[in-house]
């Protein structure tokens, strides 16, 4: 489920669908509340309009008969206010009723009492609210109410009401009361087809955008998955490009740099092929004559009491350098069998503790020729691990050597700290240190941070970066941090066991007693 859930989150076709679905709701939300909006509007002004026409004329209608019956008896006057109440009522059903209420005006002092209301209405219909505005008017005033029927039942309405005078009652008001619930349900019908045209646009506009999408991330997934072929070394995939339109172009660019890419990646593959060879064979082929060399060097060597002093002298260079030509060529033979990855480990187990011990020990007498010693600090005093031992001490012996020939005559500090998974070992030196845009370089294969001083002291560039092939080929790893005047420091974590990872960075590489 969290793989398909991260599968939808990383994928463009889904980013760009739901931004078009947002986009669209918004759009199509705004659009529609207006257009409702307005037809809303519409259609009341317009039930308003003809409602005050039509309330206008009946009571019109109605306030002329009372005129004219002024100087007739009670009973004849109530049969006109019967007349006019029957006349201007409407015996349809109450989706199209029409009623009247007349209600006497406060103050009316005349007993004779003509409230009353068509088809059962209920007098309280009528607000307060509104009877105040037609008793301070001589206009027609309206209100939207609630028309309620003694019966129980209640509609939507709209109430138009102005003042009438009865002959031999006094002052009265008359309102008019129109039915709106088949307005209401002309409004609620039109808001229903613009939500079932809005949900229908947002469908067809997703529908539009997942096909236009398609054709876009289609080209764009296919070179994905041809880039995924070429980072695992299958360079002979192609996009296919059938248009001629911007994605195509993008195909033909990209088919271009892939066959741009397999030709050097193929140049350089033969180039770094010939290099190992060449590297491999040209120091097996240095093997036989230099030990022919050694061989006649020792000898000469060995009568060197009886050389003038210069000769012997001349002997004695001649040894120091076939030492390190010698030494040279072991770094290249290993340089090459690490290009080839035929680099292998033998595993073994050992005590970490005891072969620094050992290391230090053997090395003791080039930090005193240096004026430094070798301080080792361990958690315990065993710390066992299955590891390759011969290219563990060999890194244990680049790092150690760095930090003599760079300690200025200042201490070095070995630290070992082990944990139920990993070993780490921290070489700290406190002298000339290193630029800290140089650290990236450190590891980098024949570079020095400063060359004469690696030429002087026989150092050939090779040593950190096999140090570092070997950390990785245990699966560990080989840091280092450096500030000038304030020393270096190196760290080694590598797992306990053989295959495993490491689980932690036991050491800081910035030390505790580093401060800006």
């Amino acid at each position: 489920m969290n793989r398909v859930l991260a599968t939808v989150r990383n994928s463009l076709a889904f980013k760009v669908i739901i931004s078009t679905l947002v986009l669209s709701l918004t759009v199509i939300y705004i659009a529609g509340s207006a257009l409702n909006s307005q037809l809303s509007s519409g259609i009341k002004k317009v039930n308003i309009d003809s409602a005050l026409i039509e309330a206008r004329s009946t009571i019109f209608s109605a306030q002329y008969r009372f005129v004219i019956a002024q100087y007739q008896s009670d009973a004849a006057i109530k049969k006109v206010v019967d007349g006019v109440i029957s006349s201007a009522t409407t015996l349809t059903t109450n989706e199209n009723a029409r009623e009247v209420i007349l209600l006497r005006s406060p103050g009316n002092t005349y007993k004779a009492d003509y409230e009353r209301s068509s088809n059962s209405v209920d007098l309280q219909s009528i607000p307060n609210a509104l009877r105040k505005s037609v008793r301070k008017s001589e206009n027609l005033e309206w209100k939207y109410i609630r028309v309620n029927y003694i019966g129980g039942e209640n509609i939507p309405g709209l109430a138009i009401g102005q003042k009438v005078f009865i002959p031999h009652a006094g002052s009265y008001e008359m309102y008019m009361l129109f039915s709106l619930t088949n307005q209401n349900a002309t409004l609620v019908l039109i808001q229903n087809y613009l939500y079932l045209t809005g949900l229908f646009l947002v469908l067809l506009i997703l529908l539009i955008t997942w096909l236009v999408v398609r054709q876009v991330v289609r080209p764009v997934r296919e070179a994905a998955r041809i880039a995924t072929d070429f980072t695992a070394g299958d360079f002979r995939q192609r996009m296919n490009v059938r248009s001629q339109d911007e994605i195509s172009t993008l195909g033909n660019a990209f088919n271009e740099m892939a066959e741009s890419l397999e030709k050097q990646i193929t140049r350089l593959e033969n180039l770094s092929r010939v290099q190992q060879r060449f590297v491999s064979d040209v120091s097996h082929e240095l093997r036989t004559p230099l030990t022919t060399l050694r061989m006649a060097s020792e000898v000469i060597n060995s009568f060197g009491e009886s050389f003038d002093p210069i000769l012997a002298r001349s002997s004695e260079l001649m040894v120091a350098q076939l030492d390190r030509f010698e030494r040279l060529l072991e770094d290249l033979l290993e340089i090459s069998r690490f290009d080839a990855e035929v680099a292998e480990l033998e595993s073994v187990e050992f005590d970490m503790v005891a072969l620094v011990k050992r290391c230090a020990e053997d090395l003791d007498w080039v930090a005193k020729r240096h004026s430094t010693d070798l301080r080792i600090y361990s958690i315990s005093e065993n710390i066992t691990l299955s590891a390759d031992i011969r290219r563990v001490e060999r890194i244990l012996r680049n790092l150690l050597t760095n930090a003599i020939d760079h300690a200025e005559e200042k201490p070095i500090a070995i630290t070992i700290v082990g944990s139920e998974k990993d070993v780490a070992i921290g070489i700290r030196d406190y002298g000339i240190g290193l630029d800290e845009s140089a650290l990236p370089r450190v590891f980098d294969r024949f570079w020095r941070a400063d060359p004469s001083r690696a030429r002087t002291r026989g150092g050939t560039g090779l040593g950190l970066s096999i140090a570092l092939e070997d950390a990785r080929l245990h699966n560990g790893e080989l840091e280092a941090w450096g500030r000038p005047g304030k020393g270096a420091h190196f760290v080694l974590t590598i797992p306990r066991h053989i295959g495993s990872g490491i689980d932690a960075r036991l050491i800081k590489l910035i030390p505790d007693d580093f401060r800006e």
